[in-house]
This record gives structure tokens, sequence and C-alpha cells, in this order.
């Protein structure tokens, strides 16, 4: 069961990684309520806005393929 749940986890990741350019071509990564905070040497930067819109997609999904 957990080798089942690693690879699977694995593949996402894999799948993920393949398709950013794409998602940040239609600008996930960037959406109204990310926030960002630049000074003179560093910067911070935490996508809420966009850990909401994948979080409901992926719960969406998951909610298909259960049924």
């Amino acid at each position: 069961m957990i080798q089942k749940t690693l690879i699977i986890t694995g593949l996402l990741f894999i799948l993920v990684g393949l398709l950013y350019p794409f998602f940040k071509d239609i600008g996930l990564g960037r959406l109204p309520g990310d926030i960002l905070i630049k000074k003179e040497k560093s910067s911070f930067y935490f996508p809420i806005a966009t850990c909401i819109v994948v979080g409901v997609v992926v719960s969406l999904i998951l909610i298909f393929f259960k049924k």
C-alpha cells in the first residue's frame, strides 16, 4: 500500500514539474492574493491564492475519481 502511494506521489511530482512552464504561462503562481514582500537584499513570496486554487482543483479531481 505504501509503495503504491509513494509511486503515485512521485509520478505526480514529475507531472507537475513537466507542466510547470504551462502553469506559469497561464498565470498560476502570480495570482492576486499571493503575498510578495521585497526588501533591499531579500524577498519573501507566499502563493496563498495559488495554494487555494490548486487545493480546490485537486479536491474536485479526487471527488470525481472517488465516485
